[in-house]
């Protein structure tokens, strides 16, 4: 190990985390699907928003609804479920799973109406329900009638209104967008808030994206997302990295995470999943779809850094890896440049689906599980690798001692956000890496 450099910021413990994907209903079910490389990839259901858009394969929350999940995942928080049954019956599915995720998260982190008292909130997405927005649109055009909730409803601030009510959580909060990274950056600035002493801790929701056909076909036509591919198996589609990619398979998800002080997760005698122990982020100075890896290696320095971090002790990199053409091969350049051949690398998405701007959450999640559970999920259908120069993780799980890992996120327009995720340690404040 070489050593260390000094940090610029206090490790943060990353208490408590929450998923709902279309294959976990909660973190147990996330770890599992983690450790057995099980793909929620599927082919599109007749008659979805997906087939009309002319998707090649989806990773749906098909079958969700609120009161099950809540009787599922909640069975012993009562109040929680009257809190969830009373914003579920009309709110839109962003504001729901927010609500889900986020109720999951305060359980788990075993949170007082004090704590909560002083806890922040970001929502972390933008133009979360376009497609509930087109069909109050053409109802609209239709019958010349809009219900009266939709005032509400149409904003995205409705999730933070819906996710406060429900978890009790009153500090200050807000909508942050920033695209596919919006998770990633979600967390960058509630570490912010921590670590300045502006909040006592911060609850990061980022909710399922309810996305119409039309945002869908415009991806689709602009090259980004996958259609069929004659011959290929649906669920075969999303190949991060691989040679044969043709584009990203879009995914439904929420997830929460809760950031606090070291400290404070121990007097509540709560282990954090992960230590957050750096942060970065860069922007390409352009508005285009396709990255620069000037901007991504900067973001990953930069988190390095913060973190006093040499990049030759990361263990284990969760890329963001879309299955794009021109995505995956900056991306592996950019990897290839500030790690070299040292850690494993691999794709959460290609389990999950693009859940846009939820990914960074998942993935960030993703990591501290494999980083506390010791293990690295594989690339299922990575068989010839885009880039030289790297390690990827085989297609099936292999156990593996993992101490310090990152987990990045890239969106449109230019914007890269790297996290530096810690090893926790057992009941201690220092980590073990």
């Amino acid at each position: 190990m070489t050593a260390r450099r000094a940090r610029t910021i206090t490790p943060l413990s990353l208490t408590s985390g929450a998923v709902l994907t279309g294959h976990a209903g909660d973190l147990d079910d996330y770890a599992k699907a983690l450790a057995g490389t099980c793909s929620a990839v599927a082919a599109p259901a007749e008659d979805t928003v997906y087939r009309q858009a002319g998707a090649g394969a989806v990773a749906a929350l098909t079958g969700f609804t609120p009161s099950a999940w809540a009787r599922d995942h909640l069975p012993r928080a009562p109040r929680l479920r009257e809190r969830l049954a009373a914003v579920s019956a009309r709110g839109t599915l962003p504001a729901v799973t927010a609500a889900c995720v986020a109720a999951a998260a305060v359980h788990d982190a075993a949170l007082s109406d004090e704590d909560l008292g002083e806890c922040a909130l970001i929502v972390a997405g933008g133009n979360l329900a376009p497609r509930h927005q087109a069909e109050a649109v053409v109802r609209f055009a239709d019958q010349g009638h809009v219900a009266p909730s939709y005032a509400l409803t149409h904003m995205d601030v409705d999730i933070v209104g819906t996710v406060s009510q429900v978890t009790g959580a009153v500090g200050e909060g807000w909508v942050l967008g920033a695209s596919a990274a919006s998770g990633a950056v979600a967390v960058q600035q509630a570490a912010r808030l921590v670590a300045s002493g502006e909040a006592a801790r911060c609850l990061v929701v980022a909710p399922a994206t309810e996305h119409s056909a039309v945002e869908l076909a415009a991806l689709r036509q602009a090259g980004a997302l996958t259609a069929t591919v004659p011959h290929r198996d649906p669920r075969t589609l999303c190949r991060p990295f691989d040679r044969t990619r043709s584009g990203f398979v879009p995914g439904q998800g929420a997830a929460a995470v809760l950031i606090e002080p070291v400290e404070d997760a121990a007097r509540r005698g709560r282990d954090p999943l992960a230590l957050l122990l750096g942060h970065g982020q860069a922007l390409d100075g352009r508005r285009a779809a396709d990255p620069t890896p000037e901007g991504q290696t900067t973001a990953l320095r930069r988190a390095l850094d913060r973190a006093g971090i040499d990049a030759r002790d990361v263990d284990y990199v969760n890329a963001h890896a879309t299955g794009t053409h021109i995505g995956d091969e900056i991306e592996g350049h950019s990897l290839a440049a500030v790690f070299g051949a040292r850690p494993l690398v691999n794709a959460t998405k290609a389990l999950t689906g693009h859940c846009f701007g939820t990914s960074g959450l998942l993935e960030l999640i993703a990591t501290a599980i494999q980083l506390r559970d010791g293990f690295c999920h594989g690339n299922p259908h990575l068989t010839r690798p885009c880039t030289d120069g790297l390690t990827f993780a085989p297609r099936d799980t292999v156990q593996a001692d993992l101490a310090v890992a990152v987990s990045s996120s890239y969106a449109f327009c230019g914007i890269s956000c790297s996290l530096v995720l810690g090893r926790a340690g057992t009941g201690k404040e220092d980590p073990t890496w």
